[in-house]
């Protein structure tokens, strides 16, 4: 039962280039500029003014204009202008890097960041199982401020160029700094040897303390999820897993076909997604109704995102599983990717998507049916190095499969 999807122009990529992923979720991909632009009404004045500041440097300058650096600080200053906190200007070495192929083996560190707008700096969300970051040492919730062996500040670089740095082939070095705890006042550096790091979205086992429950961590939605989520389930039953807790705690989204892949692998008949532009026009993606029948419950924490908000939102909606955790992060926009002529791209926030029934979460985040905080002591420990035993809000996930159970059999 491993079903596409047909999503049309709808693409939505994971910015996994050396696995470092960015918070932009839903991405269409258009390499064609608009033919009338003067039909757009520009304002006028703003051009005037930046041409006259152009003529000025120009006539009174005393060192050489890089014409390209020029123009890619225009750009980025104008985007950054229009207050779209998701907009983003792509060089062409970025755009290229982005817009990579991310199947098979990836060289970096190993991690899935967000931008932290509270502190300006790169969040870690999601730390990759076997990766240089994993060894070295690096955790969820890790800030990175500097970057580089000058420890230039992200908030100055700003968060694309910033994640560029960390960036790089197997066998050379990310140089760069965190910040953690309670308050973030520790500060820790690291220089981590880049290598290479197979791709894993998706990893299963049994409850160690309950094999009738079967736990798949969906660490994001890329071209691979699908496919190793199915595998997942289907080994977990075949082994007598008859019960499925899906921890998508620090997942920060990802494409659009994964995500309705893989919910229409889970729900019955009806709308997946709602999509809604600036002129208020509706359009939807929806399942079929052939889908697998098995209690689930959904760990959630502030650091689900995205495409991992609308996977917990569309099965609470349908009443497939029961949300346990904490409240999601909350972005509900979705950005479309435009490739310029120069090899350069832009992102611009252009609809809004909305879970199957319920409203729209940009801001506010998805809300747990069960609310239950990750247990103060575990909080500075790599979720990787949790185990089952420690872990109470799998915990808690669990204890609601069994109620639940206990409800059906009293029934």
């Amino acid at each position: 039962m491993h079903k596409k999807i047909s999503i049309g122009a709808s693409v939505v990529l994971m910015l996994l280039a050396a696995l470092v992923s960015f918070q932009i979720t839903y991405l269409s991909v258009n390499n064609k500029y608009q033919k009338k632009l003067d039909a757009l009404n520009a304002p006028v004045q703003s051009y005037d003014k930046l041409a006259y500041v152009d003529s000025l440097f120009r006539s009174l300058y005393i060192n050489e204009i890089d014409e390209q650096k020029l123009s890619d600080g225009i750009i980025a200053g104008y985007v950054y202008g229009t207050g779209d906190k998701y907009a983003n200007y792509f060089t062409a070495e970025q755009f290229e890097e982005m817009m990579s192929d991310t199947n098979g083996e990836m060289q970096g560190i190993g991690v899935h960041v967000i931008y932290n707008t509270d502190y300006n700096a790169i969040e870690i969300v999601n730390v990759m199982p076997d990766s240089p970051a994993l060894e070295a040492g690096i955790m969820p919730g890790d800030l990175i401020v500097y970057v580089g062996e000058d420890k230039e500040s992200v908030y100055d670089l700003g968060y694309y160029s910033a994640v560029n740095k960390l960036q790089g082939e197997a066998g050379t070095s990310a140089v760069f700094t965190v910040r953690r705890g309670q308050n973030y006042e520790e500060e820790v550096d690291f220089n981590i040897p880049r290598g290479y790091v197979s791709e894993q979205t998706v990893t299963y086992r049994q409850y160690a303390l309950d094999p009738t429950v079967g736990i798949i961590k969906i660490m994001s939605f890329d071209k691979k999820t699908p496919e190793q989520f199915f595998a997942a389930v289907d080994e977990l039953t075949a082994l007598g897993s008859t019960r499925l807790v899906i921890d998508i705690r620090y997942n920060p989204g990802g494409e659009l076909g994964a995500i309705t892949s893989v919910l229409d692998y889970l729900l019955p008949e009806g709308p997946i997604i709602r999509m809604v532009d600036r002129s208020g026009k509706e359009s939807s993606i929806s399942s079929d109704a052939e889908c697998i029948d098995i209690p689930m419950a959904v760990l959630i924490n502030e650091s689900t995102a995205s495409a991992g908000e609308l996977f917990a939102s569309a099965l609470k909606d349908y009443n497939k599983a029961t949300l346990v955790g904490t409240v999601t992060y909350g972005k509900g926009t979705m950005q479309q990717i435009i490739g310029l002529p120069d090899g350069s791209g832009l992102s611009v926030s252009y609809q809004m998507y909305n879970p199957p029934f319920s409203d729209n979460y940009e801001g506010i985040g998805v809300i747990p049916d069960v609310e239950v905080e990750l247990d103060e002591s575990l909080k500075e420990k790599n979720i990787y190095k949790i185990t089952d035993e420690e872990d109470n809000q799998i915990a808690a996930a669990v204890e609601v499969l069994n109620n639940n159970q206990n409800n059906e059999s009293a029934a």
